[in-house]
């Protein structure tokens, strides 16, 4: 698979698949998104959020089909859950204590995350919970690491109002994932992770001008 690296993420070593050259036409990609209109994210994220041209998952699935099947043994249909452009336009200071915290998409195996980054700028990293040793959180694991991590934070200090991009108190990074224009991320979404945004970071919510990606959420069937 010509422009895909294969890496292993911590002690675990879940994969991470990077893929550089991922679209045949970022810049059209990044035209499209300059003119859409951008709204507020759901689901914690920290930004802002627009739809995408409804090519984009047709065009690029038959390379992230080869992916599931040759790196993550996932051979099943794909299901898209979610899909859009996506911009990190938060204040530090306005962070939660969760946006603060590097964190989980889901707890489902068969859940895959995809970012495509269509600036150059802040990466992803990924992490390691300190106490409990955990860098996955998968169903059996999540009322341990949540109940740990509310303990750490409920008797604990707050984790200070930044971007969580390297080693903290409650958490040490294991990998991080360069951004790239046109590089595109695959790995599993119980994996634990965070935007890597730095605190020097353009938070414009300008495409033409701020950290512009696509995030998309797959499900893939078993059979």
């Amino acid at each position: 698979m010509s422009g895909i690296t294969v890496h292993r993420i911590g002690r675990e070593a879940q994969p991470l698949v990077i893929i550089d050259n991922f679209a045949p036409y970022p810049d059209v990609l990044r035209a499209a998104a300059i003119a859409a209109e951008f709204g507020p994210a759901l689901h914690h994220y920290p930004g802002i959020r627009a739809p995408l041209p409804t090519s984009y998952m047709p065009t690029q699935q038959p390379v992230i089909a080869e992916v599931l099947t040759d790196v993550f043994g996932q051979p099943g249909p794909i299901d898209l859950i979610d899909a859009s452009y996506s911009m990190v336009t938060s204040d530090p200071a306005a962070l939660s204590i969760h946006q603060r915290l590097p964190h989980c998409d889901a707890f489902a195996v068969e859940r895959i995350a995809l970012i495509h980054y269509l600036s150059e700028g802040d990466g992803t990293a990924f992490f390691r919970h300190r106490s409990t040793g955990f860098e996955t959180v998968d169903q059996s694991r999540a009322p341990i690491y949540l109940g740990q991590l509310d303990a750490e934070l409920r008797y604990g200090s707050e984790p200070p109002r930044a971007y969580v991009a390297g080693d903290t108190p409650l958490f040490e990074r294991t990998l991080l994932a360069e951004a790239r224009f046109n590089r595109a991320l695959i790995y599993r979404s119980y994996v634990l992770h965070s935007g890597a945004i730095t605190p020097d970071a353009k938070l414009s919510p300008d495409p033409a001008t701020g950290r512009l990606t696509v995030t998309a959420f797959l499900s893939v069937e078993k059979i």
